[in-house]
């Protein structure tokens, strides 16, 4: 068992709270120390109560889950012996009302581009079963409900 950390903080600052104006601008600190401005997204509360610029939950989860398959992806293959030099997603994901009614993260989609190099480099069969056995590793995507899509982008 392994136990992770992240501490929200947020203050009122300028803002009238009962009137719900206020921002909901926050600092997201991690264990590592890192500290990412965090705040709602401009498409569930309105600027200027929102920072367009700062990382919101939905983009948050989406990373997340992109973040979990690329580890697993190059760790993957890195033991099946192929070099790959990049990797890159473009990933994706859909706010809108669940199976009951609720506002919920329904889809993400994962558009992986992964570059490789070395004499030994994967088929389009390989390459599909690579993201396959990564995407049943994530620890992520085995923990939501949400419909995660793996839509490889093919080397030309």
């Amino acid at each position: 068992m392994s136990t992770y950390t992240a501490e929200v903080s947020w203050t009122l600052g300028d803002g009238d709270f009962l009137a719900n104006r206020y921002s909901r601008r926050h600092l997201l600190r991690f264990d590592g120390g890192l500290e990412v401005p965090g705040s709602s997204s401009p498409h569930v509360v309105p600027l200027p109560y929102s920072d367009a610029y700062a990382l919101d939950p939905e983009e948050a989860f989406v990373a997340s889950l992109s973040s979990c398959h690329m580890l697993w992806f190059l760790s993957i293959a890195a033991k099946r012996k192929f070099c790959v030099d990049r990797y890159i997603d473009a990933a994706s994901g859909i706010m809108e009302k669940n199976a009951d009614g609720k506002m919920a993260m329904t889809a993400v989609t994962l558009r992986p581009k992964a570059t490789f190099s070395g004499e030994r480099r994967p088929t389009r069969d390989e390459l599909d079963k690579l993201h396959h056995e990564a995407h049943d590793a994530c620890f992520i995507a085995n923990s939501v409900r949400t419909d995660v899509r793996c839509e490889p982008v093919y080397p030309s």
